[in-house]
């Protein structure tokens, strides 16, 4: 074929059009030299050659454009370039800072922050690295000179061709970083795995902070590498990979992530994701704004957005004692409905399944309502009927102490289970549609609601007792006499109900979930977690981190059908079928 016969090359095109695979969109920032963008060929020639579209970023610090631009890619790459000014971090400039460069810094801060946000995969290179320290919580010295060891260590710098590996990091094994370098790292039995790599930068990170560990260093301590101590798809080298033939691993890396990336937020698109419990009404008190991203609290609009989350359950919470604990009650909701009617836009309330779909389709995200502790009620049956006419979808039976329904997992049985009491409110939720929740309450009174109640109940946030032995968490036992009247367990995110001692994390909420699955079977799981509530660990740290829990169940095999059911299809089961069977 003549190279210059552009109808032939057309050809050639839609002769494959109809079957053409949707390549992830990598943005990468570019350079600003000489009131020019500028970008060097190996970055976006190498993430071509690992399978994805190369989109340039200009340095433009208007936050719609940045907003508008993370919208459309599925991965970022940030580039190599000339120093940080130090005042972005409080800091003089030291006599040794190099070169800066005041176009990029707050464009690329803001990008990196806000890709943060949105869960996006990142890859650092060279100034790259140091980008991803300054904007989340590291630190970055002015001149490898200030990091102890370094000025008469390795030479940093080098004169040689840029495709010239001129030192070695060390590797940690384990790290996302050796595995991706697996192959090539594999012989390095018995001493820690060593890559070659090229040096070009006067800056270098001296602390990556708590969203990063160190996962690489130079022989003389410098950091080489990191990557996010969070579970997330973040990545950073100070070498820069795209000058070697051996370098396209790295890329791969990030095209593969921003391809699940891509097929998660697809998968949102077509799934409903819903919290079953959270908290976030006891910071009312506190000015909350929940229409902004308010650091005080783990669940607001912002959030809800950038984790691709639909739907979630505010309960009212009420401690014991609580003085006129119904219009405690009722004020808690009066302010979540003050926060949807000043957000109609964008949310809504929701009392049904159906209410959950049809706010999905107008784009807007659902609050649903519950009571925690039936003190709410003030010992009077009719009051349960108010609260159905304020549209509450379930009621966790007591909290933590022993209340005039039943006997709590932190009580002291004072009933030895349900009480009589307890018994006509069971019947009367049942007659109302309203869900009854046993997260928190005994085992005895666990058994005597199973026994009372004509419907499925549920434990709207409650983990494994055979992987952490506390009270609160349900016996496989109770898991299969649940499971087996059709009711669902609700794996929550209190790290003190996850693991007994050490950090809580992502993979521990896995692995309740996952025995839960082996007990109970995947019709009776899902997710509440107890976001504002003292919910809330590394890796699921608040609703802007859920996408994470889908990433995760798709990289273990899970289909979508399975991760529709976890994500709220077999709560809403339950829910449809209890509130069909009111009158």
């Amino acid at each position: 074929m003549n190279r210059f016969d552009l109808q032939s090359r057309l050809d050639e095109v839609y002769a494959h059009f109809p079957e053409a695979e949707r390549r992830p969109v990598i943005g990468i920032t570019g350079n600003y030299d000489d009131l020019a963008c500028k970008l060097a060929e190996g970055y976006y020639k190498s993430v071509v050659a690992a399978g994805g579209v190369p989109v340039i970023i200009p340095p433009i610090a208007d936050e719609h454009v940045i907003i508008s631009t993370l919208e459309r890619i599925d991965a970022l790459l940030l580039t190599g370039g000339a120093d940080y000014n130090p005042l972005w971090v409080g800091e003089e400039p030291s006599p040794r800072l190099g070169g800066i460069n005041q176009e990029r810094d707050l464009p690329e801060l803001l990008i990196t922050r806000l890709a943060y946000n949105r869960q996006l995969p990142m890859l650092g290179i060279c100034r790259g690295i140091q980008t991803l320290a300054m904007a989340l919580s590291g630190r970055v010295a002015q001149d490898i000179s200030e990091i102890r060891g370094a000025e008469a260590g390795v030479k940093h710098s080098q004169d040689a061709a840029r495709s010239e590996q001129t030192h070695t990091v060390r590797v940690e094994r384990g790290s996302t970083l050796f595995g991706i370098y697996e192959e090539e790292l594999g012989g390095c039995e018995g001493s820690q795995p060593v890559l070659f790599v090229n040096s070009f930068h006067h800056q270098a990170v001296s602390d990556c902070g708590d969203k990063f560990r160190v996962v690489a260093r130079a022989a003389d301590g410098v950091i080489e590498a990191m990557e996010s101590s969070e579970f997330k798809p973040i990545l950073g080298v100070q070498w820069h990979p795209e000058y070697f033939a051996d370098g396209l691993p790295l890329f791969r890396w990030l095209v593969r992530e921003a391809r699940a990336f891509r097929r998660v937020h697809e998968m949102h698109d077509r799934i409903l994701t819903l919290d079953s419990h959270c908290d976030t009404p006891m910071f009312f008190p506190q000015g909350i704004h929940f229409e902004r991203r308010d650091l005080k609290i783990l669940v607001d609009l912002h959030k809800m957005t950038e984790g691709r989350q639909d739907a979630t359950i505010m309960v009212a919470y009420l401690p014991q004692p609580t003085e006129n604990p119904t219009a405690f009650a009722d004020d808690i909701f009066d302010r979540i409905e003050q926060i949807v009617s000043g957000n109609n836009d964008y949310l809504a309330i929701a009392r049904t399944p159906a209410d959950l779909w049809e706010n999905k389709r107008r784009g807007r995200k659902s609050i649903m309502l519950g009571i925690e502790n039936g003190i709410a009620l003030d010992g009077k049956l009719s009051n349960l009927r108010h609260f159905a006419e304020r549209d509450i979808v379930y009621m966790t039976l007591c909290h933590n102490g022993d209340n005039d329904i039943c006997d709590s997992a932190r009580g002291n049985a004072t009933h030895g289970g349900v009480s009589a009491f307890g018994e006509q409110v069971i019947r009367e939720m049942n007659r109302l549609g309203i869900m009854v929740d046993l997260s928190h309450a005994d085992e005895k009174s666990f058994y005597d609601a199973l026994e009372i109640s004509a419907q499925p109940i549920v434990c709207s946030h409650s983990s494994c007792r055979a992987l952490c032995d506390h009270p609160r968490n349900l016996t496989d036992d109770q898991m299969r006499a649940l499971a087996a009247k059709g009711g669902v367990m609700q794996v929550t995110l209190y790290a003190g109900f996850l693991r007994t001692d050490g950090e809580a994390t992502i993979e521990d909420a896995i692995r309740h979930l996952e025995h839960a699955i082996e007990v109970m079977g995947i019709d009776h799981v899902g997710l509440g977690t107890d976001f504002d509530g003292d919910g809330g660990i590394r890796g699921l740290a608040d609703s802007s981190e859920l996408i994470h829990f889908t990433r995760h169940l798709l990289a273990r095999g899970y289909s979508e059908e399975d991760i529709r059911k976890i994500w709220g299809g077999n709560f809403l089961r339950v829910m449809e079928q209890v509130q069909q069977a009111s009158n």
